[in-house]
């Protein structure tokens, strides 16, 4: 599907004619890799499961991780199923825009980078600041660097930010169901040995 917002491509060519650079040409294609796949929020998941303290937020961000992916990789880009920038190749070579990153095969809408950061965010902010402001600049980086690198309209970028954060939310209330009903079951086994005793 082909349909462009009015602000779309100015952004975009605002963004790589205003910010590129040696430096940033370096820096955002390698920062928008670690979103390949996920790939950042799965390793990080992974060490938040390791250890007892973080367990809680691992588990809320596996949750993120999978309510987002229905919801975005199996749900709306392929319903949508919108161009990336770069196939409307008279437009994006009007706006003098270049391609800084391997082509994407997936449909553009919404970016998929993007909303699963923001879902992983979303969780880990839920149960400690500290890691989820941490978790959020990464988010906002990769965010930005799917604009810089000109695979994603804006309006892909933000509609990820904000689906993201409502799977993220989505993922919190059913982490916190499944804790307090795995309590409940535990004070619930506590009382039956007291009553035995």
């Amino acid at each position: 599907m082909d349909f462009v917002f009015p602000f779309d491509f100015p952004i975009l060519e605002y963004i790589q004619s205003i910010f590129r650079n040696e430096i940033t040409d370096v820096f955002f294609p390698a920062i928008t890799h670690l979103g390949d796949g996920g790939i950042v929020w799965i390793v990080l998941t992974a060490i938040l499961l390791l250890f007892k303290k973080t367990r809680k937020i691992g588990f809320c961000c596996v949750f993120a991780l999978a309510v987002n992916y229905v919801i975005v990789n199996l749900g709306l880009k392929p319903a949508v199923n919108r161009t990336r920038p770069y196939n409307m190749e008279s437009e994006y070579l009007s706006y003098g825009l270049e391609l800084l990153t391997k082509i994407q095969l997936d449909p553009s809408f919404p970016s998929g980078h993007t909303s699963a950061s923001f879902a992983s965010a979303t969780g880990i902010f839920a149960y400690n600041k500290k890691i989820g402001i941490a978790a959020f600049i990464t988010a906002v980086l990769i965010g930005f660097s799917r604009l810089y690198v000109a695979v994603h309209f804006p309006s892909d970028v933000f509609a990820g930010v904000i689906i993201g954060i409502i799977c993220g939310v989505i993922a919190y209330f059913i982490n916190e169901g499944i804790i307090k009903a795995v309590n409940k079951r535990k004070e619930e086994k506590a009382a039956g040995a007291d009553k035995v005793e």
